[in-house]
């Protein structure tokens, strides 16, 4: 039986959004095949209120466009040559978003093998540029709504314990590099750091 989250599981406050993904499975299906994993660590961004966020002061781009819709479609953005993945969430016109940081590998671990190379098995999806490379997770997938094949969440289990602190990767972001806004599994080692 499928399990896909709801349109409206997305329709929680940001933060509460990025603690209530911990534990759900992230899956995408490509031609090669399917492979997903379970979510242990996200980062929360609460857009115009946000210096870290891309939609600061509700900055309107053809990037961030998709953040001004509605909660539950997918963000995908390039940094450093990696894609990354987030997750809309806010209401219309509040363009507010939660990274996807790390997943513990479920379904396809040998395409995702193939995919990550040579790397350790804990090295596989442990930071948001691995996961995308490790599930097949593009740029054009921009826009899609996470409730629909080919790349979706699905429930998965509730974590026992939580940990949060600082975001990673923000240093240049006044006050906002301090937010304990990242989230994730205590003690899960595929945790990013």
């Amino acid at each position: 039986m499928m399990s896909i989250l709801s349109a409206e599981f997305y329709e929680q406050p940001t933060l509460e959004l990025a603690k209530s993904l911990l534990g759900c499975e992230l899956v995408k299906e490509t031609e090669k095949g399917t492979a997903s994993g379970y979510i242990v660590e996200t980062e929360a961004y609460i857009g115009p209120v946000d210096r870290a966020a891309h939609s600061f002061n509700n900055k309107r781009t053809q990037r961030t466009e998709v953040m001004f819709g509605l909660p539950g479609y997918v963000y995908t953005y390039v940094m450093h040559t990696h894609c990354l993945v987030n997750v809309v969430s806010g209401e219309l016109n509040h363009p507010e978003a939660v990274l996807i940081r790390a997943v513990e590998p479920k379904e396809g671990l040998d395409l995702i093998q193939e995919r990550r190379g040579d790397k350790k098995e804990k090295d596989f999806t442990n930071g948001p540029g691995k996961l995308t490379k490790a599930l097949g997770i593009i740029k054009s997938d921009y826009g899609h709504p996470l409730n629909q094949s080919p790349l979706y969440i699905k429930k998965g289990f509730s974590p026992e314990h939580i940990s949060k602190g600082k975001r990673i990767g923000i240093d240049n972001s006044g006050e906002a590099r301090n937010y304990p806004w990242r989230f994730w599994i205590t003690e899960n080692r595929f945790v990013s750091r």
